[in-house]
């Protein structure tokens, strides 16, 4: 689906991991209803990460039942033998770990192939430099701040600082800066104001009050932030 949204633009993209999912058709419905923005799909193997989630089937079970953007986070290792059916299945960006093989440049590149915006995720360990000399083929970046791997972990501070590089790196460049990892309405203020401009949050949207009420203090914290820091 289209993307209308800007670089510079915060954008909410609550985490189908924590949503039911005895129910992830009407659980998707629900969140875009309650004013999201984007629609954040992990992917877990049990391999690259201690979990197993869903596969392209799924998604493209999904996608009917939106039109919203489909972030979709492939934490699986290799991940080049199954982009291809992730872009079949609907997915609008398909984001991949710097750490999940090694050719990075190589699975950016087969996944513009299949005309998909293109991510790089790194984990709390990974350092920023990583990604230097890919910026020219990526749509997003996206930096964990927890271990992936399960949903409802505890926010890491320490990678404020790497959020904040991030932002210099990108500089002027049309990437979205996106985080992943214990996002709230009270964290994601301070990642917003170190520069980070997509939020995914999982617990944080569909944990405790309505969805549309999490979403929108999650968006007004943020944009609050955002503006105290400019």
């Amino acid at each position: 689906m289209a993307d209308r949204s800007a670089p510079g633009d915060i954008i909410i993209a609550p985490s189908i991991l924590s949503a039911d999912f005895a129910r992830l058709g009407e659980e998707v419905r629900a969140i875009d209803d309650a004013g999201c923005d984007w629609i954040h799909v992990d992917v877990m193997d049990g391999h690259f990460v201690p979990n197993i989630t869903i596969g392209p089937d799924v998604v493209q079970a999904l996608r009917p039942h939106s039109k919203k953007v489909f972030d979709v986070h492939l934490m699986i290792a290799p991940c080049d033998p199954f982009i291809e059916a992730f872009a079949k299945a609907g997915s609008d960006i398909i984001t991949v770990h710097a750490e999940a093989g090694p050719h990075l440049d190589r699975s950016l590149q087969l996944i513009k192939g299949f005309g998909k915006k293109a991510g790089v995720s790194i984990t709390p360990s990974t350092h920023e430099s990583t990604i230097a000399h890919v910026l020219d083929k990526i749509d997003l970046i996206l930096v964990m701040t927890v271990n992936p791997g399960f949903g409802g972990q505890a926010f890491i501070p320490a990678q404020l600082d790497k959020i904040k590089a991030i932002r210099k790196m990108i500089g002027s460049r049309p990437i979205h800066l996106e985080v992943d990892g214990g996002i709230n309405a009270t964290t994601v203020a301070l990642v917003a104001e170190a520069g980070a401009n997509v939020i995914v949050a999982g617990s944080g949207v569909f944990k405790g009050g309505t969805y549309a009420d999490n979403i929108a203090a999650i968006r007004r914290n943020a944009e609050r932030a955002r503006a105290a820091a400019a």
